[in-house]
């Protein structure tokens, strides 16, 4: 459109350049005909003139677009589409990437099972239902037997296939709702969701087991592998992952341990697998947590035997004790028919008082067996007195005077001039002191010493019960207060019986009024001191 003329404008008017004639007289409608003919004529010019400028804008676009590149603009066009297409392309890649790695966190690389942090999840959602739902869940710990030996046998790389085989066969056990995730190394966690019970659970555990051990042929060996799995239930062993874990690794080592599956020789004494040094420690940190661990419930399973053994001991000596008070008045009753004969009355008076003599005796050792078995089960509660003890010292020294004279055994009293208040039960406290009196006698040879001290301060009092007699060896002493620990020697001293209980209920009478029993001893044939420590009180007023 080069060369294009302008439009020609439009100026004949000839209302506007002819001369107007003289107007005759019109009506009113002419005058209004005129009017509306009048403003159609200005109509129209203005709509001739938004033509003209409309005809005028179209041929400077025209002139424009005739200058323009038509190579640029395709180009351009071209660039704005791949750079859309690219933006696209790297947004759906970034998404990919984005997701890929959220799956990696929660996948593991090999089994491409759920990963700890997964379990923890869904666990986390499973626990919820369950108590909303009241049910319960099972956690079981899968750990192959000698799977170390797999690896030192073949490769890791043989090792991994068994791993992946052996997560494979148990996906085709459990449940779709179940969860199967890789603990670590031969170590696998399946999660029980809406499990019944532990009979349930236990059933599903056997058919892994099961699966597990069913024969394999992987590059042409035939493999054969077995696995220890042990359960936990939620929430009647923990309500979190960490505390079932533990419970249920503790239970997978239990039966893992009393089928002897371990190799005979110790897991640190190994020679470690090809692989970091971080993951060498690893393995031998869990291996001594989980030693540690069996330790911890050994000692526990020992400690409540050995609690089962003093309650049927004491048990036991109840019974006996019932048994020894019976014949008591058989025995008086025949020393009362000794009286008869005439003959014999010399020597009646004589065999009277040995027979009361060993009554006596034995109502004493009843007396003992009785209160410590009393004592054992928690029956001492001391009365809420206050108590000097001062006079029950003295008292139980003149009670005693007849026994140390016999045995012609000295002893000194050092009580300071203060009162020596407690607050406490004054016969259980007496009683202690008898003991300690008696058990210092008895182990004391003719001829001994035996001094009571007692020191006080503000807040405690001390009361020592020394003797310079056997003495106790350095195994004997954290064994003394404990039930028929009488020393062997000191049977025979004096000829009397001991059954070696007098120190446990010194032990339960002191402790029932707060305060603490200390054994100490130079050694054999050094003497022994007892140090009783008891809060001190205050006189009243």
């Amino acid at each position: 459109m080069n060369g294009a003329t302008d439009p020609p404008r439009v100026t004949d008017r000839p209302w506007a350049t002819a001369p107007a004639p003289p107007l005759p007289a019109i009506s009113a409608a002419q005058a209004e005909a005129a009017a509306k003919l009048v403003r159609l004529g200005v109509q129209v010019h203005e709509m001739q003139a938004l033509l003209t400028r409309l005809l005028q804008d179209v041929v400077q676009a025209d002139t424009r677009l005739e200058h323009a590149d038509p190579a640029r603009l395709v180009q351009a066009n071209e660039q704005l589409l791949l750079a859309a297409l690219n933006s696209r392309d790297q947004a759906d890649a970034a998404t990919q990437a984005l997701r890929q790695a959220e799956r990696s966190t929660l996948v593991d690389p090999l089994t491409h099972l759920p990963n700890r942090t997964a379990l923890l999840e869904r666990f986390v959602q499973a626990a919820a239902t369950a108590r909303r739902h009241s049910t319960s869940l099972a956690l079981l710990f899968v750990d192959l037997d000698d799977f170390k030996q797999v690896n030192d046998s073949r490769n890791h790389a043989f090792g991994d296939q068994v791993l992946c085989l052996v997560a494979e066969r148990m996906l085709d056990v459990v449940r779709e709702v179940d969860t199967v995730s890789r603990h670590g190394g031969d170590e696998f966690l399946i999660l029980l969701a809406d499990i019944g019970n532990a009979a349930a659970a236990a059933n599903v555990a056997e058919k892994i087991v099961a699966a597990i051990r069913e024969p394999v042929l992987l590059e042409g060996q035939q493999l054969q592998i077995s696995a220890s799995i042990g359960i936990a239930m939620c929430p009647q062993d923990g309500e979190d992952l960490q505390t079932l874990v533990a419970c249920a690794d503790a239970a997978m080592y239990g039966k893992k341990k009393s089928r002897d599956l371990s190799p005979a020789v110790p897991e640190m004494a190994r020679q470690p697998t090809p692989g970091s040094q971080a993951d060498h420690w690893h393995a031998h940190l869990r291996q001594a947590n989980e030693r540690l661990l069996l330790a911890t419930l050994t000692a526990q399973e020992l400690q409540a035997a050995a609690e089962r053994a003093q309650q049927r001991q004491r048990a036991l000596l109840t019974a006996v004790a019932t048994e020894l008070l019976v014949p008591t008045a058989p025995i008086r009753m025949a020393a009362g028919m000794l009286g008869r004969d005439s003959g014999d009355a010399v020597l009646l008076p004589r065999v009277q008082a040995l027979v009361e003599t060993r009554l006596q005796q034995i109502a004493r050792l009843v007396a003992k067996v009785v209160e410590q078995a009393r004592l054992e089960d928690g029956a001492l509660i001391p009365g809420p007195a206050w108590v000097d003890l001062a006079p029950l010292i003295q008292a139980e020294a003149t009670a005693c005077a007849e026994v140390l004279a016999q045995r012609q055994q000295t002893l000194s009293l050092q009580l300071g001039v203060e009162p020596l208040g407690v607050h406490g039960d004054a016969r259980r406290l007496r009683q202690a002191l008898a003991n300690l009196l008696d058990n210092a006698s008895g182990h004391t040879p003719t001829g001994g010493h035996i001094s009571v001290d007692v020191t006080s301060t503000p807040a405690t009092l001390s009361l020592t019960v020394a003797d310079n007699g056997l003495g106790l060896t350095a195994q004997q002493l954290p064994h003394v207060f404990e039930p028929f620990q009488q020393q062997t020697p000191a049977l025979g001293l004096h000829g009397d019986v001991a059954l070696g209980i007098g120190l446990t209920v010194v032990r339960a009478v002191v402790h029932a009024h707060g305060g603490e029993l200390v054994a100490q001893s130079d050694g054999v044939h050094r003497g022994s001191r007892f140090i009783v420590t008891l809060p001190r009180v205050d006189a009243p007023a």
